[in-house]
């Protein structure tokens, strides 16, 4: 069985790949494979980027503190995860950062003027306990004023 912690199974999904995605006007292409991948496991979310087409920025250097995770073990997390997984999974993502991995771009949806973590809150948890301050990010939004909105988010 796959874990989340498992960064080889997302070597193939690295910033270069998304830059390269990005560059060949690939994004939704991208985000889908790698959504559906043993790195991600989030078909679901795949499934509902692709119903419709979206406006993507990046890969972007984001400061993590401007991120909202919305997963995690809290009991107030949007999609709460077992405590024992979570602790899992983020310790062998800290561990790996820690032997050079780098970990894939998270996915942020931009809503309501905040950067919402829809995929990459492990990652984002282990970037944030190994203190890093900044991480690559592909946003997603549907809203024509997306580029002010952005800039506004990440001033």
């Amino acid at each position: 069985m796959s874990t989340k912690a498992e960064p080889d199974a997302e070597e193939s999904f690295s910033l270069a790949s998304a830059r390269a995605a990005a560059a060949a006007g690939e994004t939704a292409r991208w985000v889908g494979d790698y959504l559906a991948s043993r790195g991600s496991d989030n078909a679901t979310l795949a499934a509902g980027l692709a119903a419709r087409p979206h406006q993507w920025f990046g890969p972007l250097r984001v400061p993590l503190d401007q991120l909202v995770r919305l997963a995690g073990p809290e009991p107030d997390a949007k999609c709460r995860i077992d405590p024992a997984e979570w602790a899992h999974d983020v310790e062998a993502m800290e561990s790996s950062l820690t032997q050079g991995w780098t970990a894939p771009p998270l996915l942020a949806e931009l809503r309501d003027g905040q950067l919402l973590l829809q995929d990459g809150n492990h990652r984002y948890e282990a970037l944030v306990r190994a203190g890093e301050q900044h991480t690559w990010v592909i946003v997603w939004c549907d809203d024509d004023n997306a580029s002010q909105e952005l800039r506004s988010a990440l001033a």
